[in-house]
């Protein structure tokens, strides 16, 4: 089988890293173009993440040398793939902007940002859960004018380790969930060791910010895919306790 070419936007942060890891060797795809900001383009891959490379063993060999392109530089990143995976580190205007732009190319992109996560025709795919999501695409299709290109996004990480279970016992009829995430320091992979304000950080986190991030990201975007795996109104209850942030899913009659 031909294996589809993959670009991948925002290459050179964590989550591009991660890409890079996961797409090494991969039977399906083959990464065969690398983008990032400005600062990064006209350098090799290697180049670009020498000394912040964070993920164990060395940077893939298929994509050491590749060089790097700019992301706002479309045309460019577009005309070797087949599609691009979205990681981008951008404000959520500007990733809603060039994803469509990236998009209008008739180019696909599977976003792993939250960006388009509430765009009503951007299919948000657990999928084993929900593939027939993926039909929103026709709609969306047709508001960005395009007969290839499209958007898909991703869940947030707690929801989609713990919906495929969920989904596994629907004919179980469960009518209480109790989910306890705990959040990392940095999702760029920085650590006590490499920046001490990391303890300034957590200290604020205690007081309200990881509350709130889990009430706006698990609770919600939750709902909207336990409503219909369960096909019956879905009630969120939100519970501050201390030693973590806990949401209790109660299925209405």
């Amino acid at each position: 089988m031909e294996k589809l070419r993959c670009g991948i936007l925002g290459a050179t942060g964590m989550v591009g890293q991660r890409f890079i890891s996961l797409l090494n060797d991969h039977p399906w795809f083959t990464v065969t173009t690398v983008a990032a900001s400005g600062r990064s383009a006209g350098k090799t891959y290697a180049e670009a993440v020498e000394g912040r490379w964070k993920l164990d063993g060395d940077v893939p060999s298929n994509v050491k040398d590749l060089v790097i392109k700019d992301i706002t530089e479309i045309d460019a990143v577009t005309k070797d793939v087949d599609f691009v995976f979205s990681a981008v580190n951008m404000s959520k205007d500007e990733i809603k902007k060039i994803e469509e732009d990236y998009a209008k190319t008739e180019t696909p992109v599977v976003s792993n940002n939250s960006a388009h996560r509430w765009t009503p025709d951007v299919p948000m795919i657990v999928p084993e859960i929900n593939p027939e999501h993926l039909d929103v695409i026709e709609y969306q299709r047709k508001r960005l004018g395009t007969k290839r290109g499209f958007i898909a996004v991703k869940p947030n990480c707690s929801i989609q380790s713990y919906t495929p279970v969920l989904y596994a016992w629907r004919d179980f009829e469960p009518y209480e969930v109790i989910a306890t995430t705990y959040q990392a320091i940095s999702g760029a992979g920085k650590t006590f060791i490499t920046v001490c304000m990391c303890v300034d950080m957590v200290v604020r986190q205690r007081k309200n910010v990881l509350y709130f991030s889990m009430e706006m990201s698990a609770g919600a975007l939750y709902e909207r895919v336990l409503a219909c795996m369960l096909a019956r109104p879905v009630e969120i209850v939100d519970e501050m306790i201390k030693q973590g942030d806990v949401l209790v899913y109660n299925c209405l009659d």
